[in-house]
C-alpha cells in the first residue's frame, strides 16, 4: 500500500448535498403588489410615468410586464456582515423590475426579507456599498453600509442605520462599481462621443461618489509607462471598461476594447499635487486628452450651477447665456420633460417635479446648515449638464449656445474651474499586448475574481470566455501596500469559475463540463456531485428546498463488478454528465449506456453567487443548484497540525501534503469527524514513509475507518436501498481478507492493547527487519525532525487550554512514535511523565536507515532537552533563569500569551510585553517562506496599552486585554498557570482606574465599570439616550389628573436625596399653573351682588399676577428631566387663569367684562410657559428639525407659546439642528416674539463661538450692525434688544474689537428725531451693557486692541454722567439730528445708561481684582453726593464692585456690613438735615448688592457659613417689613424692602441651588401666600424664580461659578423685575431664563450595578488646597450634589459595604464630567456579604459582623442557605444550592460537605467566587493522588505551580499579604497531604525510582503511575543521563555540592538522599533530615 499513495489515483471528492437554488426575492416579489401599482398608474397621465421608460404610454397588459421583469432580474449573494450572530448567512440582493429585495439566510433559518425597496423607475442596477462618514471632530471615519439601487437618473442610497439618501445623475450611467471608498460610476457613451466635436477633448468618462451627499467629481489616472511620465490626467478614455473592483486591496480591473488587454489599478485618494496638477491649465493645448478645454467646455458643464447666491436660488442655472428664456417657452418645456434624461435642474422655482422627492432638498440643505447656499447637491448635479448625454455634441435643445462660436462669448472665462477629483487609480500591472493577427486578441473577461491558495499566495482571476481559459496572476502585496507586485500568469483551461473563499480553493467547470477544484493554479481533484440531477429538473409538484438525493447510481449493488477495479478519475459515475462531444473512451461509454443516461442528461452551463464554500450550478436546463464543497478539515486539532505543516514546510512539499490530505479526508463517503484525526494520522504517517499497516497501533486506527482505497471509493452515503449484495462486495473485498489474518481485537482502545499483539503477525509474511523500516522515498521523508518539533510545540500549546487538552493525547500517541524513531529518550521520557498510563503501551519502534539520515534536516529549535512550557513557568516561579520558550508565530498564541505575562508579572520586567520579547520567546522561522506576518488572529481590541507608573498587576491586565484575552479564556487556562493572572487581576479590582477601557473592566470582573465604560463608549458613538439604567420618570398615576409640566421628576432619585418629606410635592404644587386658582371673598352684608362679582373678579386678578409669573420658576424646577418622543408633540400644560370661587365651586373669569384688564396681559407669561415646557427636554435627547417644526401649532393665540419653546431648544442648544430654511420661515413671519425666541435661542445654542451666518442673522436686526445707508428696518424694540444681547452671547469672552466699538456706542444711544428709540431705552442700552459685558467677559486691561477705545473711561462716563463725545463713524450719519420728543441736551442721560454701564464694567473686570476699578464704584462717601444717586444704582454699583473684587468677598455679615459707606455707619450729627429715608434706602440697596455678590460667589456651593449670613439678613429685612404697616416706613419704603428681600432671596437660593434647603423653601413659601397689595408681577416672578433655583432640574443640577455662568446669572437676574406682565422697560423679560446657562449636572447617583436601581453610598471628597483652606477631605453620603469639579482633587467611593473606586480629579476631569451629564449615574458594587444602606442602615447583618462575633466558628456559624443574601452571583447560589446542604444520598460525605461550606465562605469574603473552581480543583487532585488514581499527571503539574507560587509569596514576607489570593489554611494542608502520600510512596517503592534511574524498561502498572507523578510533583529532571554525574558519590556532602548539576531543588534532593546514595549507607542513618524537611 505504502507505493500506492504517491500516485494520484483516486482524486475525486465528495460534494455536498445539492440544493435546487431559486432566489428568494423571486417569491418575494411574486408576492409583492405589483399589479395594483400598474393599474393605479393609469391613472396619471402618462406622459409623466412613462418619460423614462420610453414606453410612451402604454402600460401594457400584466402578462407582458412580467414577463419583461423576468428578463430583467438580477441577484448577488455575499457572505453576511450585518447582525452579531456568530454562525455565518447569506445575504442575498434581487432586483427585478422597480423592486430590490435584500435577504437573509442561513443552514439552519430560512430565508427572511431584511429590507425591500420600491423606486420609481426599473433598477437598473442594485449594489452593497459602504461610505466612509467622516467624523465631525476627528479624522476618524465611521464606515457605514449602504445598499445602492441604481435607476436611470437618479441613484437611491439606503443606510443599515435606517438613512435615506437619493443622488441624481446628470448623465446615462453604464455600470456601477463599489469600492473601498465609494461607488464608482462609469458613463454610458453616446454612440458619436468617441469622435469629439473639437478634436482631442474628451469628457471624463469614469465619475466617483465618495458620500451620497457629496459632489459626483471625475477621477484621475497616473499610468506605469515609460512615455508619459507621470502626467496626471482625467479618466477619459471611452475604450477603457471597468470590469472588476475590489476593496482589499483596493484596486480596479478595466479592460482596453481597443487592444483587448486587462489592466490592474490600485485607487486610492488623490494626492494634494496631483489634484493641483489637474487643475492647472497644461499648457501644450492637443496633447493632453484636455487641452485648453480643461477651463473652457467642461468647466462651464461642471460649474455652471455654481453660482446661487440667495437662498431662492434665483440664480437658475447659474451663468448661461440662454437658459432663462429657455424655460419660458413652452416648446422647451415639454421637450424636456419628456426626454429621457431629464435635465436637473437646482431652482426650486421651475417644474420642481422633476427631480426627486423633495426631501433630499432638506437633506441637502442640512448639510449646508446656512442660507446662503441653498442646495448644493443639486448644483453640483447640474454641474455635469445635460450636454453629457445630449444626443448631438452642439448643445442640447438650444440650451446651450454652439460650442465653436459662442462658447467663449457667452460663458464668462474667469467663473469656470474644472471639478476637483477625489479618487486617483494608478496603474500597476497591464496584460502584454498579444502579438499577431486581431483574432487573438482576448474578449473582456466575463468574470474576475480573487483568490488564494491553501499556501497562502494570493491570485487575481479573469476568465476569459472566448478562449475558454482562467489567467490566473499572481499577486504578492510589498511592504508598501498600495503598491502590489504581479510576478507570474498561468492560464487554466475553463469554461467558468468561482472562488470559495473560506477553503482557499477556486471550483474551475472545465469544458468537458466536469467540476475540478484548484486551490490557487494546483489541481486538486475532481467533484463528484451527489445524487442525478434528473429529478430536480422535473421539478414537480413538490417544493423545490427538499430536494432528497436519490441514490440509484451510487451503490455497487447495480455496478458491474467490471467497473468496480478501475474506479479511477475518469470513471467516477458522476451524475452531471460531461458533453458527449469530446471522445469518451469506449468503457466509460458503455458505463454511462448501463445507467441509461439519455442524452438529454442536463450539463452545467455556468458556475454564480459563490458564499464561502457554496456555489450555484445553473444547468443547461435552466435549473439551478446550490452545493456546498467540504472544508479542508473539521477536527481542530487536525486543522491546528495542517497549520503547522504548512508553516515549516517548504511550499511546494506543504501543498503537496494539504492536496494530498484533502483528497483523502474527502473522499466520496469519507469518514465521519470522529475518525478524521485516525485518518489524519495514518495519511500523515504514510507519508513521512512509515507503513501503517505494520504498526500495532495505527493498524487499531485503520480497524476504525477503513481505508483502504477500494471501500473509500465506494460511497458511503446511508442509502436506503442498500441490498445483499452489498455485503457480498464487502466480504469479497481485499481489505476483509488482510482483517481476517489478524486475531481480533478486544477493544480499540490503545491503553489495554492485548500483549499478544507486541509479536508482530506479519514476521510470517516478510523478515522482520525490513517491516520496520522507513521509506526513505517518502516525500516527508527528510522533513520528518522539523515536522516533529513544530508538532510538540503544539502538543505544549494544548496542554495550556483546558478546552484542548483531551486532544493532547491524541497527538501524544503520534509524537511519542516520532520521538522514539528519532531517538529522542528525552522527549519519550517527557510524554511518559505526562501520560505514563498511555505511553507504557507502545513499545514498538522503526528503524531509519543510517545511510539515509543524512537526509533529514534537523532543526535548529528541535534541543536535545526538550521545551516543557510547565517547566519553564515554573522555573519562573522558582526564580531561576531559563532559555527563551519556542513557539510558531500565529499558532501558539495561548504560548505566547502566557510566558510573556510570566515574564512581565512573576519576573517583573517591565519591557517583556514591548522590547524585550525576544528574551523570553524564540520565534520560528518558517520553511523556506521568507516572509512570516504574524496573523492577528486573536480579537484585538480597542485597548491602548500606556505603561506609565503602573503597578505590575496592572500593566498586565491591561495589557492581556489588548491581546484581547478575556475572561472566557482565562477559565480554559489550567488552573495552576491561571493563578497569577487571576492574583494580578484581584489586586487590580480592588485598585482599578477609574478611566480604564470596557474591555479591561470586564476582565478585572468589575461590572460597576465596565457598565460605566460601555455607556462612556456608547455616548461617544452616538448621544443615545442611556443604556442598560437611565433614570427613566415614572408614569402618571392617575390617568385624569391634568398635565402640570412637572411629571417628570425623577422619583427614584428625589425619594433617596429627600427620603424624609415631601418637599418635592410641595413644590409642585406651589409651581403649578394649570388649575383653576382658589378665589375666596366673603361677601359682607353691605355688598350687593354685582360688587361682590367685581370683588371677587379683582381679587382673581391679584392672584393671575402670581400665576403669571410661575412658569418661569417651573422652567428651572423641570430643567432637563424629560426626554420626548419623537412621534408626538411636547405636552405643553395650559396656563389657567380662570378661579373657583368656594362654597359652590363657581368659576370666576377675567373675560366677563364686569372689570378691566389689560391687553396682551397674556402675551409674555405664555412666553415663559412655552419656555418652561420646552426647558425639561434633556440636551442628551433625540431632537430634529422635522420634529420642532411639527410642535408648531396651528392656532395663532399659541403662538407665543411656541416662541417660548423655540428659546427653550436653543438654551438646550437643540436649535442648532433647526434647518436655515426654516429660521428664515419663522422670522420672515414678523411676529415678534417669535422673533425674540428665535434670536435669544440661536445666540444661547452658539455660546461664545462667532459663527458667521448666526452674526449675519443678528445684523439684520441691529440698525448699528447695518451700514448706514442701508434702508431702515422696521424692527420692533424688544427685539433689537434680543439682538444686541444674542450678539454679546454668540462673542462671549472673544474681545471681538468691532462688536465691542458698536456696543459701547449703543449703551449712550441718543433718542432719534421721529419717534424711534423713545420709548424703553434703558433696557436697550442695558442690553447693550451686558452685551459689552459678554464680548470682552473678564479680559480686565487686556483688551487687545482696544485702548484706543477707552472702554473703561468711556462707560465710567457713562455711569457717572458728564457731556456726551461725539459719535465717531459710521453712526455719525444716523444720529445728526436730535429728537423731537425728548430733549436730552449734550449731556449724558445717566439714568438710562448707568445700569448698562455698571454692569459692563463688572463683567469686563469680573474677577481680576482690579483694585482701581474697583475704587470707581465705591458708593459716594458725602451725603450730598448720595442725594444724587438713585438707590437702584447703589445697589449695582456694590454688586459690580464685589464680583469685581473676587477673593475679598467672605461669607460672613462682618464683610456684607464693611460695604456700606463710613457716613452711613457712623452717629449722625442732628445738626445736619440728613433724610433718614434717603440713608434707609441707601443702607437697604447696598446690603442687598453686597448680599447678590455673595450668592454668586458661592453659588451651587451649598456653603454652609454664606447661608447662615445670608438667612440672617433676611431675617432682618423681614422684621423690618412687619413693621412696614406703620407711618415710620412709608408706601415707598415697603417696595424698597420687598425688593431688597427679593434679592437676599436669590442670593440665599443661588448659593444653596439644587439642594432643596428646607429653610429657603420655607421663605417661598411663605412669599407665595402673599398676594395683593404691593406683591406685584415682578415680585412672584423673583420668588418663584429662587424656588426654582432652590430645585433646580429636581434637585440634579446646580448653579456653576465660571465666568460664562456669572454673566448668565446677571442677565438673568438684574435686579429690577417687571411691575406687570407687559413691563420691558427696564429689563426684556425673556432674559430672566438665560440662568439655564449657568446651570450645570452635579448630582452623582450610585447605581447598584446589579439591581439596577440607585442607591446610597459613601462618597469621600478631597478638596485641593487654596489660599482659604487646606487640602480637606469630606464624607458625603450619595446621591448629593458635589462641588465644583474644579476645586477637587479625588472623589472616591468608600467601602466597606461597596467596591472601593476613585475617580482622580488632578489629572482630568473629563471623566467625571461625562458621567454627570449622563444622568450623574455612577455604578457601584455592593460587595459580597454587604447589605445596602437602605436595608442595613447600621451594618449590622452583614456576613462579616456574624463572623467577627463568633471569633473561632466562623465557617460553621455560616449557613449555606443563607448566601442568597449576600451574593448576587448565581453560580454561587447554585453551588451552595447542590453542594454544601445535606440531602439524603450525601449523608456518607458529611467531610466534604464542610470543606465545600468552607471554601464558599472563604470565596465569599475575600471577594474572589471565581476561584471556587481552583479550590475545587486542588481538592480532587489531592484526593485522586490519595488513591493513586491517576491515568495523568496533568493535576499534579497544576498543584507544583501553585505551591511554588504560594512559596515565592511567603519568602518575600507577608507585608503584602492582602494582595494574594490564596491566603487561607486551605493551601498549606493541601501541600501537606501531597508530600505525605509521596512520601509515604516513596518509604514504600524506592526500587521503582532507582530502576527507573537505571534506564530499565518500566512496568505498566500503578506504580508507574504513581513515579510519574512523584517525578513531576518534586520536578526531578529525566535521570536517564545522571549515572554519570553521579559517579563517585558517596556521601550527602558530595550531593550538596552537585545538586546545581542534577537541577533538583534541595527541598526535594533530600527526599532523594537515600535512593541517591544507595550504594553507600543504608537509608535508616539518614531519617533524620527527611523529617526535618518534611514540613
Amino acid at each position: 500500500m505504502s507505493e500506492v499513495v504517491y500516485e494520484e489515483t483516486a482524486t475525486m471528492i465528495a460534494a455536498g448535498d445539492l440544493q435546487s437554488f431559486v432566489p428568494f426575492g423571486r417569491e418575494h416579489c411574486r408576492n409583492h403588489p405589483n399589479a395594483f401599482n400598474l393599474q393605479l398608474r393609469e391613472l396619471q397621465p402618462a406622459s409623466e410615468l412613462w418619460s423614462s421608460d420610453g414606453a410612451a404610454g402604454l402600460v401594457g397588459s400584466l402578462q407582458e410586464v412580467s414577463l419583461q421583469e423576468r428578463e430583467r432580474e438580477s441577484w448577488q449573494l455575499r457572505k453576511g456582515c450585518t447582525g452579531v450572530k456568530e454562525d455565518e448567512f447569506e445575504e442575498e440582493l434581487y432586483t427585478a423590475g422597480n423592486m430590490a429585495v435584500w435577504s437573509q439566510g442561513s443552514r439552519t433559518q430560512a430565508s427572511s426579507v431584511y429590507k425591500a425597496f420600491t423606486v420609481d423607475s426599473p433598477v437598473q442596477q442594485a449594489l452593497w456599498c459602504n461610505f466612509a462618514v467622516p467624523q465631525n471632530n476627528n479624522d476618524a471615519e465611521e464606515v457605514e453600509q449602504m445598499v445602492c439601487i441604481v435607476q436611470s437618473s437618479c441613484i437611491n442610497v439606503h443606510t443599515v442605520t435606517g438613512k435615506d439618501f437619493l443622488s441624481p445623475l446628470p448623465f446615462q450611467v453604464s455600470n456601477v462599481w463599489a469600492t473601498k471608498f465609494g461607488l464608482l460610476l462609469e458613463r454610458k457613451n453616446a454612440a458619436n462621443d468617441t469622435q469629439p466635436n473639437p478634436p482631442g477633448e474628451p469628457l471624463p468618462t469614469v465619475f466617483s461618489i465618495l458620500h451620497p451627499l457629496d459632489e459626483i467629481a471625475p477621477i484621475v489616472c497616473k499610468p506605469s509607462g515609460p512615455f508619459e511620465g507621470s502626467r496626471v490626467q482625467y479618466v477619459s478614455d471611452s475604450n477603457m471598461k471597468i470590469v472588476f473592483t475590489c476593496c482589499q486591496p483596493s484596486i480596479v480591473v478595466s479592460y482596453d476594447t481597443v487592444q483587448g488587454t486587462h489592466t490592474v489599478w490600485a485607487l486610492r485618494k488623490v494626492t494634494h499635487d496631483e489634484r493641483s496638477m489637474v487643475l492647472r491649465c497644461p499648457t501644450e493645448p492637443a496633447g493632453t486628452p484636455l487641452g485648453l478645454m480643461a477651463s473652457g467646455f467642461l468647466a462651464s458643464h461642471l460649474r455652471n450651477a455654481s453660482h446661487l447666491d440667495s437662498p431662492g436660488g434665483s440664480g437658475g442655472l447659474g451663468s448661461a447665456a440662454g437658459i432663462s428664456s429657455a424655460f419660458s417657452s413652452p416648446l422647451h418645456y415639454s421637450a424636456l420633460h419628456s426626454h429621457p434624461s431629464r435635465i436637473m435642474t437646482s431652482s426650486p422655482g421651475v417644474h420642481s417635479r422633476v427631480h426627486s422627492p423633495s426631501i433630499s432638498n432638506m437633506a441637502a440643505l442640512s448639510r449646508a446648515h446656512s442660507p446662503g447656499m441653498a442646495a448644493p447637491s443639486f448644483s453640483g448635479a447640474s454641474r455635469f449638464n445635460t450636454s453629457f448625454h445630449s444626443p448631438s455634441p452642439r448643445g442640447h435643445h438650444g440650451l446651450l449656445p454652439s460650442l465653436n462660436s459662442t462658447a467663449n462669448e457667452s460663458m464668462a472665462m474667469p467663473a469656470m474651474e474644472p471639478i476637483i477629483p477625489d479618487l486617483c487609480v494608478e496603474q500597476l500591472w497591464s496584460e502584454a499586448v498579444s502579438a499577431g493577427c486581431q483574432r487573438e486578441m482576448s474578449s473582456q473577461a466575463s468574470k474576475v475574481f480573487l483568490t488564494s491558495d491553501l499556501c497562502e499566495s494570493h491570485y487575481l482571476c479573469f476568465l476569459v470566455e472566448s478562449h475558454q481559459h482562467l489567467r490566473c496572476v499572481k499577486f504578492i502585496e510589498s511592504n508598501d501596500v498600495t503598491q502590489l507586485i504581479f510576478p507570474s500568469v498561468t492560464t487554466i483551461p475553463a469554461k467558468d469559475a468561482a472562488p470559495l473563499q473560506n477553503i482557499d480553493a477556486m471550483l474551475v467547470l472545465e469544458a468537458c463540463g466536469s467540476l475540478v477544484i484548484y486551490t490557487g493554479i494546483t489541481r486538486v481533484s475532481k467533484v463528484h456531485l451527489p445524487s442525478p440531477l434528473s429529478h430536480s429538473i422535473s421539478l414537480t409538484n413538490h417544493l423545490p428546498y427538499l430536494s432528497t438525493p436519490v441514490e440509484t447510481v451510487s451503490t455497487p449493488a447495480n455496478a458491474g463488478s467490471r467497473h468496480i477495479h478501475r474506479l479511477n478519475e475518469d470513471a467516477m459515475p458522476s451524475p452531471v454528465s460531461e458533453l458527449k462531444s469530446l471522445n469518451i473512451k469506449q468503457h466509460e461509454a458503455s458505463f454511462f449506456e448501463d445507467f441509461s443516461f439519455q442524452q438529454a442528461t442536463p450539463y452545467i452551463l455556468s458556475l454564480r453567487d459563490p458564499v464561502c464554500n457554496r456555489v450555484t450550478l445553473e444547468l443547461s436546463s435552466g435549473v439551478m443548484l446550490r452545493i456546498c464543497i467540504p472544508e479542508i478539515a473539521t477536527s481542530e486539532l487536525v486543522k491546528k497540525c495542517l497549520q503547522a505543516i504548512r508553516f515549516i514546510l517548504p511550499k511546494e512539499v506543504a501543498m503537496k501534503v494539504l492536496v494530498k490530505w484533502y483528497n483523502i479526508y474527502n473522499a466520496p463517503g469519507g469518514p465521519s469527524a470522529h475518525a478524521e484525526w485516525s485518518q489524519f494520522v495514518t495519511c500523515f504517517m504514510t507519508l513521512m514513509g512509515y507503513n501503517t499497516e505494520r504498526l500495532a497501533w495505527t493498524r487499531h486506527l485503520q480497524f476504525e475507518v477503513p481505508l483502504s482505497p477500494v471501500i473509500a471509493a465506494k460511497k458511503a452515503r446511508p442509502s436506503d436501498g442498500g441490498s445483499d449484495e452489498d455485503w457480498d462486495y464487502l466480504l469479497a473485498s481485499h481489505y476483509h481478507r488482510q482483517i481476517n489474518s489478524q486475531p481480533v481485537c478486544g477493544s480499540v482502545d490503545p491503553n489495554n492493547v492485548p500483549v499478544a499483539e507486541k509479536e508482530d503477525p506479519f514476521s510470517a509474511d516478510s523478515p522482520s527487519s525490513s517491516s520496520m523500516k522507513l521509506e526513505s522515498s517518502a516525500p516527508l521523508f527528510p522533513h520528518i525532525p522539523a515536522l516533529f518539533g513544530v508538532l510538540h510545540l503544539l502538543y505544549q500549546e494544548l496542554q495550556l487550554d483546558e478546552l484542548h487538552r483531551a486532544r493532547a493525547s491524541s497527538l501524544v500517541c503520534l509524537l511519542q512514535q516520532l520521538a522514539r524513531d528519532l531517538q529522542l529518550e528525552e522527549y519519550v521520557d517527557l510524554y511518559w511523565r505526562d501520560y505514563p498510563s498511555l505511553i507504557s503501551c507502545f513499545t514498538e519502534s522503526c528503524i531509519i536507515d543510517q545511510a539515509v539520515i543524512g537526509q533529514m534536516h534537523r532543526p535548529s529549535f528541535l534541543s536535545s532537552d526538550p521545551p516543557c512550557v510547565f517547566n519553564w513557568l515554573s522555573s519562573c516561579l522558582r526564580g531561576e533563569a531559563s532559555p527563551p520558550f519556542p513557539y510558531l508565530p500565529g499558532i501558539c498564541q495561548r504560548t505566547k500569551l502566557l510566558v510573556l505575562s510570566y515574564a512581565l508579572y512573576i519576573i517583573g520586567d517591565d519591557n517583556a510585553t514591548s522590547t524585550n520579547v525576544w528574551k523570553y520567546l524564540l520565534k520560528l522561522s518558517a520553511g523556506q517562506r521568507s516572509r512570516v506576518s504574524e496573523p492577528n488572529s486573536r480579537r484585538q481590541s480597542s485597548v491602548k496599552v500606556r505603561f506609565s507608573s503602573e503597578s505590575l498587576a496592572e500593566q498586565l491586565v491591561v495589557w492581556l486585554t489588548s491581546q484581547g484575552f478575556t475572561l472566557k479564556d482565562l477559565e480554559s487556562v489550567p488552573f495552576g498557570v491561571a493563578l497569577p493572572i487571576r492574583e494580578a487581576i484581584y489586586q487590580c479590582r480592588e485598585q482599578p482606574s477609574s478611566d480604564w477601557p470596557e474591555e479591561v473592566c470586564l476582565l478585572i470582573g468589575r461590572q460597576d465599570l465596565t457598565k460605566q465604560a460601555h455607556k462612556m463608549t456608547l455616548a461617544k458613538s452616538k448621544a443615545s439616550v442611556g443604556s442598560g439604567f437611565s433614570l427613566v420618570p415614572p408614569a402618571s398615576s392617575e390617568a385624569d389628573e391634568e398635565e402640570d409640566g412637572m411629571l417628570d421628576i425623577i422619583h427614584e432619585v428625589t425619594g433617596l436625596i429627600w427620603s424624609q418629606d415631601l418637599r418635592i410635592q410641595e413644590v409642585r404644587r406651589l409651581l403649578q399653573s394649570s388649575r383653576p386658582v382658589r378665589v375666596s371673598v366673603v361677601q359682607q352684608p353691605e355688598v350687593s351682588d354685582h360688587e361682590y362679582i367685581e370683588e371677587k373678579e379683582n381679587k382673581l386678578l391679584q392672584l393671575c399676577q402670581r400665576t403669571m409669573a410661575l412658569p418661569v420658576g417651573r422652567g428651572l424646577f423641570t430643567l432637563f428631566s424629560y426626554h420626548p418622543v419623537p412621534t408626538e408633540p411636547l405636552p405643553v400644560p395650559k396656563l389657567n387663569l380662570t378661579g373657583r370661587a368656594p362654597p359652590r365651586n363657581a368659576m370666576v373669569d377675567l373675560n366677563s367684562g364686569n372689570i378691566d384688564v389689560p391687553p396682551n396681559m397674556t402675551n409674555w407669561p405664555s412666553f415663559h410657559n412655552g419656555v418652561a415646557a420646552g426647558l425639561k427636554i434633556a440636551p442628551a435627547s433625540q431632537v430634529d428639525s422635522a420634529w420642532i417644526a411639527y410642535n408648531k401649532p396651528k392656532s395663532p393665540e399659541l403662538a407665543n407659546e411656541y416662541a417660548g419653546f423655540l428659546m427653550a431648544l436653543g438654551l438646550n442648544g437643540h436649535l442648532t439642528k433647526l434647518a436655515t430654511l426654516n429660521i428664515h420661515d419663522y422670522l420672515t413671519k414678523g411676529h415678534e416674539m417669535t422673533s425674540i425666541g428665535l434670536l435669544l435661542g440661536v445666540s444661547s445654542a452658539k455660546l461664545g463661538i462667532m459663527d458667521m451666518s448666526i452674526t449675519r442673522l443678528l445684523s439684520i436686526h441691529i440698525p448699528a450692525l447695518l451700514p448706514p445707508t442701508s434702508t431702515e428696518l422696521d424692527v420692533p424694540h424688544n427685539v433689537q434688544v434680543a439682538a444686541v444681547i444674542g450678539i454679546g452671547l454668540v462673542y462671549q469672552g472673544t474681545g471681538h474689537r468691532h462688536n465691542a466699538e458698536v456696543l459701547l456706542s449703543e449703551i449712550g444711544r441718543p433718542p432719534g428725531p421721529e419717534m424711534e428709540y423713545c420709548t424703553d431705552r434703558e433696557s436697550y442700552s442695558l442690553a447693550a451693557g451686558l452685551a459689552l459685558g459678554m464680548v470682552c467677559l473678564g479680559h480686565g486691561s487686556n483688551l487687545i486692541g482696544m485702548t484706543d477705545l477707552n472702554v473703561p473711561e468711556q462707560l465710567y462716563q457713562y455711569m457717572v454722567g458728564g457731556h456726551r463725545r461725539a459719535q465717531a463713524g459710521a453712526s455719525r450719519e444716523r444720529h445728526k439730528s436730535p429728537s423731537y420728543q425728548i430733549k436730552e441736551g449734550d449731556t449724558i442721560n445717566v439714568d438710562v445708561t448707568c445700569p448698562g454701564a455698571t454692569l459692563a464694567l463688572a463683567m469686563i473686570y469680573l474677577k481680576t481684582n482690579n483694585r482701581s476699578i474697583a475704587d470707581w464704584l465705591k458708593p459716594p462717601d458725602t451725603w450730598f453726593l448720595l442725594d444724587f444717586i438713585k438707590p437702584e444704582f447703589l445697589l449695582l454699583r456694590t454688586l459690580a464692585r464685589c464680583i469685581i473684587m473676587w477673593d475679598e468677598i467672605l461669607p460672613n455679615t462682618e464683610w456684607v456690613k464693611s460695604n456700606i459707606p463710613q457716613i452711613m455707619r457712623g452717629t449722625f450729627d442732628p445738626s445736619e438735615d440728613i433724610n433718614m429715608d434717603t440713608m434707609a434706602q441707601a443702607q437697604d440697596y447696598i446690603t442687598a448688592g453686597a448680599c447678590m455678590a455673595l450668592g454668586l460667589r458661592f453659588a451651587g456651593s451649598a456653603n454652609s457659613d454664606a447661608f447662615d449670613c445670608l438667612y440672617e439678613f433676611a431675617k432682618t429685612f423681614m422684621k423690618m417689613m412687619s413693621f412696614a404697616g406703620t407711618a415710620a416706613v412709608g408706601a415707598m419704603g415697603y417696595y424698597n424692602l420687598q425688593t431688597c428681600l427679593s434679592m437676599i432671596l436669590l442670593a440665599m437660593s443661588m448659593v444653596m441651588a439644587g439642594s432643596g434647603n428646607l429653610k429657603v423653601l420655607q421663605l417661598c413659601r411663605f412669599f407665595h401666600k402673599r398676594t395683593g397689595g404691593e406683591m406685584n408681577y415682578g415680585f412672584h416672578m423673583a420668588h418663584h424664580m429662587a424656588l426654582g433655583l432652590l430645585f433646580l432640574g429636581g434637585g440634579r443640577y446646580t448653579l456653576s461659578t465660571s465666568n460664562s455662568a456669572i454673566a448668565a446669572l446677571l442677565c438673568a437676574l438684574y435686579p429690577h423685575f417687571p411691575a406687570h406682565s407687559t413691563d420691558n422697560r427696564y429689563h426684556l423679560q425673556a432674559l430672566r431664563h438665560l440662568a439655564v446657562l449657568a446651570a450645570e449636572p452635579r448630582l452623582l447617583v450610585p447605581v447598584d450595578v446589579d439591581s439596577l436601581k440607585p442607591c446610597y453610598a459613601l462618597l469621600e471628597v478631597t478638596y485641593k488646597g487654596t489660599k482659604w483652606y487646606n487640602e480637606t477631605t469630606v464624607e458625603l453620603m450619595a446621591p448629593t450634589l458635589l462641588p465644583e469639579l474644579h476645586l477637587l482633587k479625588e472623589v472616591k467611593v468608600k467601602g466597606p459595604r461597596y467596591w472601593e473606586l476613585s475617580l482622580n480629579l488632578s489629572k482630568e476631569t473629563q471623566h467625571l464630567k461625562s458621567i454627570l451629564v449622563r444622568d450623574g449615574v455612577l455604578y457601584v458594587k455592593l460587595r459580597a456579604g454587604q447589605l445596602p444602606y437602605k436595608d442595613d442602615p447600621q451594618g449590622w447583618k452583614s456576613l462579616l459582623a456574624t463572623a467577627v462575633s463568633h471569633r473561632n466558628s466562623g465557617v460553621t456559624a455560616f449557613k449555606p442557605e443563607a448566601i442568597s443574601t449576600f451574593t448576587s452571583e448565581p453560580a454561587l447560589i447554585s453551588f451552595a444550592e447542590f453542594f454544601c446542604k445535606t440531602s439524603e444520598g450525601l449523608k456518607s460525605r458529611e467531610d466534604s460537605l464542610m470543606l465545600f461550606s468552607a471554601m464558599l465562605y472563604e470565596c465569599v469574603t475575600q471577594e474572589c467566587p471565581e476561584m471556587l473552581p481552583t479550590y475545587i480543583a486542588i481538592e480532587q487532585a489531592v484526593g485522586a493522588l490519595r488513591q493513586g488514581d491517576f491515568q495523568q499527571t496533568f493535576p499534579l503539574w497544576q498543584l507544583r505551580l501553585v505551591v511554588e507560587l504560594w512559596d515565592g509569596r511567603m519568602l518575600r514576607g507577608l507585608a503584602n499579604k492582602h494582595d494574594t489570593l490564596l491566603t487561607s489554611e486551605f493551601l498549606p494542608v493541601m501541600k501537606n497531604a501531597v508530600d505525605v502520600a509521596l512520601d509515604n510512596w516513596l518509604k514504600d517503592h524506592s526500587s521503582v525510582v532507582r530502576s527507573y534511574m537505571r534506564g530499565e524498561v518500566l512496568s505498566r502498572d500503578a506504580q508507574a503511575i504513581m513515579l510519574a507523578c512523584f517525578l513531576v510533583y518534586r520536578s526531578i529532571p529525566c535521570f536517564r543521563n545522571t549515572q554519570a554525574k553521579l559517579e563517585g558519590c558517596n556521601s550527602f556532602a558530595d550531593l550538596l555540592l552537585r545538586s546545581s548539576q542534577l537541577g533538583i531543588p534541595l527541598r526535594d534532593l533530600l527526599r532523594l538522599v537515600p535512593i541517591l546514595l544507595s550504594s553507600a549507607s543504608g537509608p535508616q542513618s539518614l531519617l533524620f533530615p527527611l523529617q526535618a524537611f518534611s514540613s
